[in-house]
């Protein structure tokens, strides 16, 4: 398995950093899953600095950014044609407000990320979470320390989706709507949030009791408000169906929740496609088997 791996300035400034912070919680997984780390340099030079993942032979070192390295990890997510030059996803710990985390090859790398169904992994908490479902896709043994990021009783979801993604989510939530039922709490914008209940109260959900509670539509500010609960950390994790190809009307509101999920980065896990988030959903359900 290959991932691109970037990470900005803030994110390896100190030795607390969030990519050292990530990597040393990380380190026996990422062996265990003999992970590729096709790294972007000022990236990988920092992990060397720290002497991270010593002598570990999957960290790959790219360009640095102004050369072209982020750019390469784009193509790769898009394949080059060989099973070398094609990546599964990506991790960019993003700080929001450093201008390279707008630049054009920052934003391709997301959208082709959702476009081809790979996992964008923006934020520590999303890449703890990320390992810990390959992990149980690999049939290792749950890891205690990723405990807390699976105490979904004690946690509110998001359920997001653009108009062309509606029917996704839909079929997504009755497939797995035991695993999202899971969550002390879900809240979701206008339309989606009244579709998620109407099909809650299909599956036997007590009838005039709200399965997700609704905020405004997105055009009428709902992801400002959800953002809002990100930021307070009243809200853990997203699941967020984008629609790459189209432009909204409303996309400052979007990027207003993006960059909320990345402001409390050790905090917040989103996912942003159908497949990653099945994947999760099926990881969830063996990891609730091997713990008994």
């Amino acid at each position: 398995m290959r991932l691109g791996l970037a990470a900005n300035r803030l994110h390896h400034l100190r030795e607390d950093a969030a990519l050292f912070r990530w990597l040393q919680a990380c380190e026996p997984g990422i062996r265990e899953l003999g992970l590729e780390l096709h790294t972007v340099g000022r990236t990988f030079d920092a992990i060397a600095s720290a002497g991270l993942l010593p002598g570990y032979t999957g960290l790959r070192r790219y360009p640095y950014g102004r050369d072209g390295g982020l750019m390469k990890l784009v193509a790769e997510v898009v394949g080059l044609g060989s099973p070398e030059r094609t990546l599964d996803g990506a991790i960019y710990l993003i700080d929001p407000v450093d201008p390279s985390s707008v630049f054009p090859e920052a934003i391709a790398l997301k959208r082709q990320c959702v476009i081809h169904g790979k996992p964008f992994i923006s934020t520590v908490a999303s890449a703890r979470d990320w390992i810990e479902v390959e992990r149980m896709h690999a049939g290792f043994a749950p890891d205690p320390k990723a405990d807390p990021l699976h105490a979904f009783e004690t946690q509110t979801l998001a359920l997001i989706a653009h108009d062309a993604m509606k029917p996704q989510m839909m079929a997504y939530a009755a497939e797995h709507f035991d695993v999202l039922s899971r969550f002390q709490r879900r809240v979701a914008t206008g339309t989606t949030g009244q579709r998620l209940n109407e099909l809650a109260w299909s599956r036997g959900w007590p009838p005039g009791q709200a399965w997700v509670q609704r905020f405004e539509s997105g055009p009428m500010g709902g992801d400002a408000q959800i953002a809002d609960l990100v930021l307070e950390r009243q809200c853990q994790r997203a699941i967020f169906f984008e629609d790459p190809h189209v432009a909204r009307q409303h996309e400052a509101d979007i990027q207003l929740l993006e960059r909320a999920v990345t402001t409390v980065t050790f905090d917040a896990v989103c996912i942003t496609s159908p497949a990653v988030a099945t994947r999760w959903a099926a990881a969830v359900r063996l990891r609730a088997e091997r713990r008994g």
